[in-house]
């Protein structure tokens, strides 16, 4: 064999090495936006920002959840790691606040003022403290638990949270178990 054959051989099997790989792998690609519009569009991220924005608002010391794109989490989080039947109570969660919001104030929750969505949230977050005290283990979770879990797991994960809401030390120095705290002080960030 010369050396003319050998290398038109070797192109043949790397041309056709690299289709039959794109070829087998095409089925293993990460779903992108097409999966996650599946259970969730834009207007349930809005909703979702609008929820976290009103348990952790603005503040003058730092931007609020919404800022932290909480509501993208919230949905990557429900989507990957929560259970169907989780899911599902999560998804009924966005009727039943619109609910909640047309029974107090005959609006929906995005129409509501900042004011109104606050007492409309303190009222969901009584309602499912009363029912977390008498949850039992096969009992399905609250959906207004699940939605204040993720937003305070997105916003203090988050680079806002941990760098803006918390003291963030990139490179930390040596470890003190115990020092002083004074009221008002931020509370660590975790690297």
């Amino acid at each position: 064999m010369n050396r003319r054959d050998a290398i038109g051989r070797v192109a043949l099997i790397m041309g056709g090495t690299m289709i039959g790989a794109e070829f087998l792998l095409s089925g293993c690609k990460p779903g992108g936006p097409a999966t996650m519009t599946t259970l969730f569009d834009q207007d349930h991220i809005a909703f979702l920002d609008e929820v976290a924005d009103t348990i952790l608002p603005d503040t003058p010391s730092s931007p609020g959840a919404k800022a932290a794109k909480v509501g993208d989490f919230m949905t990557v989080m429900v989507r990957d790691c929560y259970e169907t039947p989780d899911q599902d109570i999560f998804l009924k969660g966005f009727g039943k606040i619109d609910d909640a919001a047309n029974k107090k104030f005959s609006k929906k929750f995005m129409d509501l003022d900042a004011t109104q969505k606050l007492a409309l949230l303190t009222d969901l977050d009584k309602e499912q403290q009363e029912y977390s005290k008498t949850k039992k283990p096969k009992d399905p979770n609250h959906y207004f638990r699940m939605m204040k879990e993720l937003t305070l797991l997105g916003y203090f994960t988050s680079e806002v949270g941990c760098t803006k809401a918390l003291r963030y030390v990139p490179v930390p120095g040596r470890f003190d178990g115990c020092i002083p705290y004074k009221k008002g002080d931020k509370a660590w960030a975790l690297s």
